[in-house]
């Protein structure tokens, strides 16, 4: 991941998390993302069968803050962002949610808050997953 053309975090097998944070959340959504992310089984076993966590083949976390994930598009044709966290409430729990990843032993890169980045992904399956905090 590059900014300005400075790389600013690069990884190797691991997990590419977009973060999304909604102004309702706290230090207790931040613990549960980083929680849920370090024990999700979705690298392959022996057999084939996605049975490993990140922590369990010693991968690598590349976490990205991306508030445009909560853009709304339902109405009209410009996005409404109104849901995403203000700055001052999101940079700390980006910060917390790296923290508490960190604290479980994986190594973490990040990119830089708030900064326009350029993020490369060579994905090695067709797996992309939306996990939330709020249960439904």
């Amino acid at each position: 991941m590059t900014v300005e053309g400075r790389t600013v975090g690069e990884i190797g097998a691991g997990l590419l998390v977009l973060l999304g944070i909604t102004h309702c959340d706290d230090e207790k959504d931040a613990r549960y993302m980083a929680d849920k992310i370090a024990g999700l089984r979705v690298f392959e076993d022996d057999d084939g069968k996605m049975n490993l966590s990140v922590e369990d083949v010693g991968g690598s976390i590349l976490s990205v803050s991306q508030f445009t994930l909560y853009g709304d598009c339902r109405k009209g044709r410009r996005p409404s962002f109104s849901e995403a966290a203000r700055p001052e409430q999101a940079a700390p729990l980006y910060e917390a949610f790296n923290a508490c990843l960190r604290q479980r032993g994986l190594h973490v890169e990040t990119g830089v808050f708030g900064a326009m980045m350029d993020v490369e992904l060579v994905n090695w399956g067709p797996v992309t997953l939306l996990v939330d905090s709020r249960v439904v």
